[in-house]
């Protein structure tokens, strides 16, 4: 009876979640289409090229995933699927898009078709996947947010990474925390952690606050030392 129980839980909890990712993405891509024609717009006219790029993702179970974003770099960039804060790839649009996080925006529709949730372990390039495939089948098992644990935690990302060495200090620094805390979520995920989380990146988004997250709880909290600098990120232990 315990387990079955438990079972019935996790059931609703999903079910529960897909409902909400559901209406809530709809919802949003019906308020905010005014806006993505118009960031579309701006995007085709800076440069040539489409408004949206596809970045291609591991996504749920390990299917590929091709996550939405505004197109912020010139069509012609090549590179590493990492990006710095000064980073030559970008085009005038597209620096803006980055920093404010509006790139972000056009994944609403992933959630919507179901290929992604509002919150989750944040989608990873193959690349990084295949570095670490005993943590991924975890992590995997769980389907990919636009928000989550790692991604408050790295939300400036871009800034801490060293301009110099960015794929080396990605791999060796900044990777293994992600994955501990995408492991984290898999392992503990409620409704009632993704409205935390939710609640904390609107936190995050409109207040402008920078988030710490406990590495071992998950705890989530306003960060209160100075913003970040090279070596450092927003992780608490």
């Amino acid at each position: 009876m315990g387990l079955w129980s438990r079972d019935a839980r996790v059931r609703l909890d999903r079910a529960a979640k897909r409902v909400f990712d559901v209406f809530g993405a709809g919802f949003l891509l019906l308020v905010f289409a005014p806006l993505i024609l118009v960031v579309a717009a701006i995007v085709r006219l800076d440069t040539p090229g489409p408004a949206f790029y596809g970045c291609r993702r591991v996504g749920f179970r390990g299917r590929e995933l091709r996550m939405l974003k505004f197109r912020k770099m010139r069509q012609d960039a090549s590179g590493p699927a990492l990006t710095a804060s000064d980073d030559e790839r970008f085009t005038g649009v597209g620096r803006f898009l980055a920093k404010s996080k509006l790139d972000e925006l056009p994944q609403l529709w992933n959630v919507f078709k179901g290929e992604m949730s509002f919150v989750g372990p944040r989608p990873e390039d193959p690349s990084f996947v295949a570095l670490r495939p005993d943590d991924y089948e975890e992590i995997l098992a769980v389907k990919p947010g636009i928000t989550g644990l790692s991604q408050l935690a790295f939300a400036k990302e871009s800034e801490v990474l060293d301009p110099e060495n960015t794929l080396e200090d990605y791999v060796d620094r900044l990777f293994p925390q992600k994955i501990s805390m995408d492991r984290l979520y898999a392992e503990r995920r409620s409704v009632w952690m993704d409205l935390r989380i939710l609640v904390w990146t609107a936190v995050a988004v409109v207040v402008g606050r920078d988030v710490a997250v406990h590495r071992q709880s998950g705890r989530l909290g306003v960060r209160r030392r100075p913003a970040p600098e090279l070596g450092s990120v927003t992780v608490t232990s």
